[in-house]
């Protein structure tokens, strides 16, 4: 991994104890899925909604797209700035289903069991969207090919690799590595990383 000096251009966009990295680390827990045929992929919206959906690879890759370019945070130590990010945004998302009105929090649901909360308006939050290219290129299997969550102000495993799914929920509960000791939130501004932070 190749580290960079902090410049007076990114000072103030890097959180504390951060390193910016000019290279792409590849960090999870668990296989790297293999996709030999996207036509058994799928992806549901549920919980508490209007209308519970579920989408093949070709309908959500066929809702409109953007592209957004943004800072992301490893509460590993390492920041990579200037991502640009093409994919859904969440608004768009979102409306297939109608999120009712008692909704605070959403879990992510991803391969393998692995899950991600966050309040719902961090989901929410403009800019966010299920990426399936990086810098222009699709996805890598380790990057989470074929879609990834998005969601740059909070620490990245917060930006669920693999996703295929997004419930809808009243309470905050913990995903798979909150659960492990990590952080229910996760700001990298306020260094938090684990539970008791």
């Amino acid at each position: 991994m190749v580290f960079t000096k902090k410049t007076d251009d990114t000072q103030n966009r890097v959180p504390p104890n951060q390193k910016v990295t000019t290279g792409f680390p590849v960090l999870h827990y668990g296989d790297v899925p293999t996709y030999a045929d996207l036509s058994k992929w799928d992806f549901r919206i549920f919980g508490l909604v209007e209308k519970e959906t579920t989408l093949t690879y070709e309908q959500l890759t066929s809702l409109p797209m953007t592209q957004v370019t943004n800072d992301i945070h490893c509460v590993t130590g390492w920041s990579k700035l200037d991502n640009l990010w093409e994919g859904v945004p969440v608004e768009e998302v979102v409306k297939l289903a109608g999120v009712k009105p008692e909704v605070k929090y959403v879990m992510l649901h991803a391969e393998q069991g692995w899950t991600a909360n966050m309040p719902l308006e961090d989901f929410m939050r403009p800019g966010n969207l299920f990426a399936v290219k990086h810098n222009g290129e699709p996805l890598t299997p380790d990057h989470g090919y074929p879609l990834r969550f998005v969601v740059p102000h909070l620490y990245f495993w917060k930006s669920a690799k693999w996703v295929r799914g997004v419930e809808f929920l009243e309470k905050d509960k913990p995903g798979f590595w909150e659960k492990n000791g990590y952080h229910m939130y996760g700001d990298p501004w306020k260094e938090q990383r684990f539970a008791w932070d």
